[in-house]
């Protein structure tokens, strides 16, 4: 949970919580000893004051007093009748409510001579009862001895309770000004740690985007200065890698380009040198002949992997455009077949009357490589579908093969991707797929794979009917 907390809440907490127990600690500690001091003193007070009135009601009448002379003798030593009582033997004089007062553990302290004193209630207020024999001296030995009569003399502390309690208070408000004081240096502390914090989210956020000129202000020489130095260090760096990468694959397109056009007009003699040989095939030796097939079936290998090295580096420098035109969807995917031999060999669901803005030759482009993938790593038969709803036009491609492995399917489209990472030579240039999936991209649409429940795999393209912006 706590670490489910901001930092901000997180630092104003432990400031907070830092503040509450060492304001706790202080004042608790403080008036605890004050309080103390206070009854303590009070107490030593209480206790030489009754010893005083006491010496002065000597010297005492050694008969056994009555109820009244009791009641009077407490009246003298407590200067209020109503705060003593006297005791002795079976007679109380003075007020009996103190006596209900007076605990066992105090009363045996006092019956063994000595002066007891204990803390008590007394009607919601804390008082101070104390308790003492009164001695006599007898004329013949001198010598001091129990009267037989006892005094409890109840002392209120109500000066002391209300210093006790304007300390309390004074307590509570100095712990809440130290608390307001806490948070506000904790709001300002949290400001100065955060601030820099911010910052620096806020600059990591615009270099992720792609804004390498990002840098922070370094204020002071504290942790978050050094962070903020070595953020900046790894921006710069990272711009100049980024630039360089820049540089080279700029560098790689303009060479991949330059070379792909400069082998244009070769294989273009090539390609008319292969077809002439091939038509003179049926008069060469057997030997002769299979060369002719194969020089002319890698020439137009390589030359579709020129075209398609020069299509690519269209993509990347944004060349590329759309020549769109209203085109009847379904007439387009038969030229498409028919331009190929395919027609006998696709079965197709193409209603009439679909009509979309599209770019015909990159839609045969994309059309062509599905089927074509299909026809060879697929199995028959091969299915070419068209629908339309809201606006979209949707063209499928199945089979019935043994579809995409699924470490295969997020790299489908990848440049120069094959799945047999076995076979170094095959037909294609890995290149297709990537063309098909850009020239979707391109009409503002999508391409995507997928593999069938009943089996095999399926390619959907989805067109705009309105268009690209291309």
């Amino acid at each position: 949970m706590w670490r489910a907390w901001g930092l901000r809440t997180r630092l104003l907490a432990a400031f907070v919580l830092l503040s509450v127990v060492t304001t706790i600690a202080v004042a608790g500690i403080g008036y605890r000893s004050a309080r103390t001091t206070i009854l303590q003193k009070a107490q030593d007070s209480a206790v030489v004051e009754m010893e005083n009135r006491i010496q002065q009601v000597y010297p005492l009448n050694v008969r056994v007093p009555t109820s009244n002379e009791l009641t009077t003798l407490a009246g003298e030593i407590a200067g209020r009748e109503e705060s003593a009582v006297v005791i002795s033997g079976n007679v109380t004089g003075g007020n009996r409510n103190v006596q209900t007062l007076i605990t066992p553990d105090l009363k045996e302290i006092v019956d063994s001579g000595r002066v007891g004193w204990q803390r008590v209630d007394a009607g919601g207020q804390t008082g101070l009862l104390i308790g003492t024999q009164l001695m006599v001296t007898t004329p013949e030995s001198h010598h001091n001895r129990p009267s037989g009569i006892t005094v409890y003399l109840l002392e209120g502390f109500a000066d002391e309770s209300a210093s006790i309690a304007e300390l309390a208070r004074n307590a509570w408000l100095t712990g809440g000004g130290a608390l307001l004081l806490a948070l506000l240096l904790a709001l300002a502390a949290a400001r100065s740690v955060l601030e820099p914090v911010r910052e620096l989210r806020t600059a990591a956020h615009r270099l992720g985007e792609g804004d390498l000129d990002t840098r922070l202000t370094v204020r002071g020489t504290d942790e978050l200065a050094a962070v903020a130095k070595t953020f900046n260090t790894t921006a710069e760096s990272l711009q100049n890698h980024v630039t360089e990468l820049e540089r080279m694959e700029a560098d790689a397109r303009r060479f991949v380009a330059d070379v792909s056009h400069e082998l244009r007009t070769p294989l273009a003699a090539m390609t008319a040198v292969t077809d002439v040989l091939e038509s003179e095939v049926a008069g060469l030796p057997e030997i002769a002949g299979r060369a002719v097939r194969l020089v002319s079936q890698e020439t137009h290998n390589l030359t579709r992997l020129v075209n398609d090295l020069i299509e690519v580096t269209r993509f990347d420098s944004g060349s590329a455009s759309l020549a769109l035109d209203d085109v009847d969807v379904a007439d387009a995917l038969v030229a498409t077949l028919r331009a190929r031999g395919w027609t006998d060999e696709i079965r197709t669901e193409l209603p009439p009357g679909i009509r979309a803005r599209l770019d015909p030759r990159r839609l045969d482009v994309i059309v062509a490589n599905l089927v074509g993938n299909a026809l060879r790593h697929g199995a028959p038969p091969v299915r070419l579908g068209l629908s339309a709803a809201d606006g979209w036009v949707t063209i499928e491609v199945t089979d019935e093969g043994p579809g995409l492995n699924e470490e295969v399917l997020p790299h489908v489209f990848d440049r120069f991707y094959k799945a047999d990472t076995a076979r170094t030579r095959s037909e294609g240039s890995g290149l297709g797929l990537a063309i098909s999936w850009e020239n979707a991209n391109l009409h503002g649409g999508t391409l995507t794979a997928a593999n069938r429940p009943g089996g095999g795999a399926t390619f959907t393209l989805r067109l705009p009917v309105a268009g690209g912006a291309g």
